[in-house]
């Protein structure tokens, strides 16, 4: 597969603060690239670089294969986290205007505008001033002015802030279509949830460096630990938890049950199977939960930041 996106050894000096030190991250075409990190990480300072908002102090930034020029501006459609639209400007000027500094013809851009407009059900919003639109109103229209010059790669600072679970879904599909549609997509966020739902790739920047990067599968694989979550229904249940106690690594585990069940997590050794533990404990209980605690983005983006 080939790559939309290379930042090799980039790397940012503000007077004697570091806010990227060395950073190369390799973003796949047609991937949704997640880009995490805690607060001063890096990540803004990174998406400013792509963006040529500011310039590296060394490494360099490939677009496509090419060094990263002006021209490339047009290629790229960005979401800044803190929104940028004119609070006293009508929405209809503002958006056509927007739309044509990205190189549409105004003609062209109205007969975008009018498909976002009419599939998002905010055509009376034309003539209204941004200042009388709620958070997650502009939100919207930010979003359609990010995505409306159907730029190659996009880059999305938290583009779920201000929305409902409702809207937050809406714009979810539509990252998703744009994928499906070809773009490539940059998604910097700290809800861990999105990540899970949307993220092909990651890339993890802590205190300026970058510290984990991969397919989010594979690095699930690294850092899953062979554990399974059961419950168990049994007539003995203390006879049960002390023979499981004694053959296998288990400890007490948390989770909601409609039944009134033993909750265990069980630690399998390399040469033991899923299929052991499962046949074992059918042959002494009722088993009615069975699941492989496979690590969240949020177990590994806390354990991960905590180890360095």
């Amino acid at each position: 597969m080939k790559n939309a996106l290379v930042t090799n050894s980039v790397s940012k000096n503000f007077g004697n603060f570091t806010a990227l030190n060395k950073v190369s991250i390799t973003v796949p075409k047609g991937s949704i690239f997640g880009l995490l990190g805690p607060n001063g990480a890096g990540k803004t300072t990174l998406i400013r670089i792509i963006n040529q908002i500011t310039m590296p102090d060394s490494g360099s930034v490939l677009l496509d294969d090419e060094p990263l020029q002006s021209y490339h501006i047009k290629d790229i459609g960005y979401l800044p986290e803190e929104r940028g639209l004119y609070k006293t400007m009508k929405v209809g000027e503002q958006v056509l205007y927007l739309a044509q500094l990205k190189g549409l013809s105004k003609a062209e851009a109205k007969k975008r505008l009018e498909h976002w407009f009419e599939k998002f059900e905010i055509g009376d919003w034309w003539n209204k001033k941004i200042q009388e639109l709620s958070k997650g109103m502009a939100q919207k229209i930010q979003f359609i002015v990010t995505v409306l010059h159907q730029p190659k790669l996009l880059i999305f600072d938290e583009p779920f802030s201000g929305f409902d679970p409702i809207n937050a879904n809406l714009i979810k599909d539509e990252i998703l279509q744009l994928r499906e549609e070809g773009a490539t997509i940059i998604f910097a966020t700290h809800r861990m949830e999105s990540v899970e739902e949307l993220c092909d790739d990651i890339a993890l920047l802590h205190e300026s460096n970058k510290i984990l990067e991969g397919k989010l599968v594979d690095i699930k694989r690294q850092y899953k630990t062979n554990t399974f979550e059961v419950g168990l229904v049994t007539d003995n249940e203390a006879q049960l938890k002390q023979t499981i106690m004694a053959k296998f690594d288990a400890s007490p585990a948390v989770y909601r049950s409609l039944n009134n069940d033993l909750k265990l997590n069980i630690k399998l050794k390399e040469s033991e199977s899923s299929n052991d533990l499962l046949a074992f404990l059918t042959s002494n209980a009722q088993v009615i939960h069975f699941n492989e605690l496979v690590p969240t983005a949020n177990d590994i983006f806390i354990q991960t930041v905590k180890n360095n």
